[in-house]
């Protein structure tokens, strides 16, 4: 643990910086849009429209982090159920994993503990309310379901996108758009969170724990699913093969030195052998 953060540990502070500007923007789109006392929630009569509003930003806000030259060092995941699914399709060595998860946690709970001091009379209003994500009036089993079926659809997303040669670097861009629809349509059934360290960064200041494991459980499993068939349909795809198979968020690895391709062993195994049997027959 301690040989890998004195190794990494700018990648782990990026993870940190990039779930804590999520935040900032998430707490200061809300708070321009939805506070009573700016013009915003005057003018803009329609919820709908005042989500989608807040959708657009944020949608933005993620396409600029995954792009952004950290972003691309660390792997922009900014969510411990995306580095959790990471280490299950054995792309990131358990000890960094644990760091990543770290870092998302402190990074996003620090930025709304930071708008809470600095502006606390925006951050605290009902309208806002810390930008928690807390499930709707259909209650905290339609929220789990829900949470579950977007974390499903946005890492199949990226595991899709991330493997076609053309849509590759156009990832991070589905990413955004799936971000402004969910948020404008399905935001009042479950806050729309898909991120532990998302839900937990506004809960801890706000203190409200409303329904707050089902925003650990639900994404994590969802996305370690989408991760476990997809991977399952790529071997059937490639002669039992996984080792190509890629999941970035920005479409390419640009340097990341965390991300590496760790098994199965095996696979790695028979790789070599045949990369040794061309290179000896040829």
């Amino acid at each position: 643990m301690i040989k890998a953060l004195r190794q990494n540990w700018r990648i782990y502070l990026i993870e940190a910086w990039a779930l804590g500007m999520f935040m900032l923007s998430a707490a200061f789109f809300t708070i321009l849009i939805e506070h009573p006392d700016l013009p915003v929630r005057a003018a803009i009569e329609s919820p709908l429209l005042r989500r989608f509003l807040i959708g657009i930003a944020m949608g933005l806000t993620a396409v600029s982090l995954i792009y952004s030259n950290w972003g691309k060092r660390s792997g922009a995941h900014m969510n411990p159920a995306v580095t959790l699914t990471f280490l299950q399709l054995n792309r990131i060595r358990t000890t960094d994993a644990i760091w990543y998860i770290i870092a998302q946690f402190i990074g996003g709970t620090t930025s709304i503990i930071l708008c809470k001091w600095i502006a606390f009379y925006y951050i605290a209003t009902p309208e806002v309310n810390y930008v928690v994500t807390i499930p709707g009036k259909l209650g905290i089993w339609t929220a789990l379901g829900l949470e579950m079926l977007l974390s499903f659809l946005l890492f199949l997303v990226v595991l899709t996108s991330s493997n076609h040669k053309k849509w590759a670097p156009y990832t991070g861009f589905f990413v955004g758009v799936l971000l402004v629809i969910y948020i404008t349509l399905e935001a009042p059934y479950s806050g729309m969170s898909i991120n532990p360290a998302r839900t937990f960064a506004s809960a801890f200041p706000a203190n409200v724990w409303t329904g707050w494991w089902l925003y650990f459980v639900g994404p994590t499993a969802a996305m370690n699913l989408a991760g476990f068939l997809y991977r399952r349909w790529y071997r059937w795809k490639h002669d039992g093969n996984c080792l190509t198979m890629d999941c970035h968020m920005s479409g390419e690895k640009h340097h990341n030195a965390v991300y590496e391709v760790l098994g199965p062993k095996y696979l790695i195994e028979q790789q070599q052998q045949d990369e040794k049997y061309h290179e000896s027959y040829y």
